[in-house]
């Protein structure tokens, strides 16, 4: 068979002179190359699932975090309902406006000086 390089009507095995040397060294190359690639994506592939996992883990946790402040804002919610229907609801309000009022007056007039 013939081939593209080779030489022609040398003797077989003398691959230096046809250039048959030259084409394993860039195979050779190219093949480190790829594995150095290769050697990369595995350690990116295993940082990413470490990522994953540690990520996994928070998100578990800030699951219970959650839980535990919505119990808690659950039972302030229903401190609020207790306290709101007490008779001096309408009294308290009118405080907090008029604190309102007056931290906003005091705020007008410094910042117009």
């Amino acid at each position: 068979m013939r081939r593209a390089g080779l030489g022609e009507g040398g003797p077989p095995g003398n691959y230096v002179a046809s250039g048959y040397s030259v084409y394993e060294e860039e195979n050779e190359h190219l093949q480190e190359g790829l594995k150095a690639k290769v050697n990369a994506l595995k350690h990116l592939s295993i940082d990413i699932g470490n990522e994953v996992k540690y990520q996994n883990k928070m998100l578990g946790e800030m699951d219970t975090d959650f839980d535990s402040t919505g119990g808690l804002l659950g039972a302030t919610i229903g401190r609020l309902k207790l306290i709101s229907r007490g008779s001096q609801t309408k009294v308290y309000c009118y405080m907090l406006l008029f604190a309102l009022f007056v931290f906003i007056v005091l705020y007008w007039v410094i910042k117009l000086r």
